[in-house]
């Protein structure tokens, strides 16, 4: 089984009751289990920022799907709550977003798929969720803690469990 490290968000309708959703779809506990869950954190929007803030959180899954597999996994999971790709600007507003960060030690750098994600090192929103529930973590050669003291954290904040 490979271990992945998967980024979930959303700010359009219920986010957290969404994010939720997300995780019982994606994880059916054969081919994606479940290993770790961080809180739900609220951040600022990240690209767009004419726009509401985001609920953000990090999941470790174990799993037997390939890279591939799983992305294809996670882009299913977004089109059944909701989310169409085709309409969305960049960046802006969506019902969910599911984004996988690292799939074991694997890299990938192809035009539509790379691995770890590109930008998960400068993103707030990602690291502190990550902190929470692996702080010793090696993506790209640095820690997430490494990576997160290199950041400003303003505008994320956890938010109370439910």
């Amino acid at each position: 089984m490979a271990e992945a490290i998967l980024s979930l968000g959303g700010n359009i309708g219920p986010a957290r009751e969404t994010i939720d959703r997300a995780v019982k779809v994606l994880c059916d506990g054969e081919r994606v289990r479940l290993l770790a869950r961080s809180s739900d954190y609220r951040s600022a929007p990240w690209g767009v920022i004419d726009q509401p803030p985001f609920v953000n959180l990090c999941l470790i899954v174990a799993t037997t799907l390939s890279a591939r597999a799983l992305l294809a996994r996670a882009q299913a999971t977004e089109t059944a709550l909701g989310r169409n790709r085709e309409s969305e600007r960049r960046w802006g507003p969506r019902v969910i977003d599911i984004d996988i960060i690292a799939y074991d030690n694997l890299v990938i750098a192809e035009a539509d798929f790379a691995l770890p994600h590109p930008h998960a090192l400068e993103r707030a929103f990602v690291l502190l969720p990550l902190d929470e529930i692996a702080p010793d973590r090696t993506i790209g050669g640095v820690t997430v803690r490494e990576a997160l003291a290199r950041l400003d954290i303003t505008g994320v904040e956890r938010l109370p469990p439910r």
